[in-house]
């Protein structure tokens, strides 16, 4: 509910920019995220590996980003014949139409998201500093031994 409300406070407030700038870098939260997931999981650790392993998912995030902030979707128009198509038809299936129309007006995958941010982020959070923790001990420990 927390989660819903602010994103209702925001999305009133949203104007063009800021509704802009809200979906890049969610993009580049994400295409930074899949960059370190990519290095850590396959132990990247040579430089020039590390760029060509980075720069396809840089490609690919400011390619969407550009594509999100200079060309329009319109899935309200969708929506809307979708709807103006189910209340004509005689299908007998179109209440799920209709469900899914209405219903997309209300929660569509963003609202999700925004409703699922506020525990991910605690608990994405809370990983990122038990990581740091750990390879900083690692670390430690690894220049101790060298030491000796």
């Amino acid at each position: 509910m927390n989660s819903w409300f602010w994103s209702g406070v925001f999305h009133t407030r949203d104007v063009d920019i800021t509704k802009r700038l809200d979906y890049s870098s969610a993009i580049a939260v994400l295409g930074f995220s899949l960059i370190v997931s990519i290095l850590r999981t396959f132990d990247v650790r040579v430089d020039a590996a590390r760029v060509m392993a980075s720069a396809p998912v840089l490609a690919l995030v400011t390619t969407h980003a550009l594509y999100i902030n200079f060309y329009k979707l319109y899935y309200v128009a969708q929506l809307f014949l979708w709807a103006r198509w189910a209340a004509v038809s005689r299908h007998p299936s179109n209440w799920k139409l209709l469900v899914v129309v209405i219903a997309s007006g209300y929660f569509d995958a963003h609202s999700i998201w925004h409703l699922a941010t506020v525990p991910l982020t605690i608990l994405w959070w809370s990983f990122t500093r038990d990581d740091a923790e750990f390879r900083t001990s690692s670390l430690l420990k690894k220049s101790k031994t060298k030491v000796k």
